[in-house]
């Protein structure tokens, strides 16, 4: 009989209940006119501190889509990205190609359970704490996981990607 999942089933749930994976869910009202940024908003509503909540980010690593998870208070270093999973050059992916290749909605892409598997780097900064937060498939919605979790479910290079 088939295991029935409680956590309204976005694909990234789905993905941590079948590989077995402990996890927590946060719901919480996304406020579509908020000015801090989604993850910042999940860190502030959910009063979480906000070096835990990580941001998922897609780029075209030599015209590759790759996935970097970096923490919502800093930025992407495209060059260490590319470096990380061995291009020259990387640049953001456009929303429209993010939301096709994830099947996520911007604002709710989840590093767990694409739609296809992209080449994933996670930032350094992860290895700090035992729990992270990322995006649970949808806005308003977070999942909390050891980083192991992570980085082994989303097959991840860790590397130093974010600044700031």
């Amino acid at each position: 009989m088939a295991k029935r999942v409680q956590h309204g089933g976005t694909p990234a749930l789905v993905a941590l209940e079948t590989a077995g994976v402990p996890h927590t869910v946060h719901p919480y009202e996304h406020d579509a006119g908020t000015t801090l940024g989604y993850g910042l908003e999940a860190a502030h509503v959910l009063g979480i501190p906000a070096e835990q909540v990580f941001k998922t980010l897609m780029a075209a690593v030599d015209g590759r889509l790759t996935v970097a998870v970096v923490p919502v208070t800093g930025k992407l270093d495209l060059k260490a990205l590319a470096h990380a999973v061995g291009g020259k050059r990387a640049a953001m992916a456009e929303r429209p190609a993010a939301e096709r290749a994830t099947g996520y909605v911007a604002g709710g892409i989840s590093p767990l359970g694409q739609k296809t598997t992209h080449p994933t780097v996670v930032d350094e900064s992860v290895e700090l704490f035992d729990t992270v937060y990322v995006s649970g498939g949808r806005r308003g919605l977070d999942i909390g996981l050891a980083p192991a979790d992570l980085i082994r479910l989303t097959g991840a290079v860790v590397a130093d990607i974010a600044r700031g």
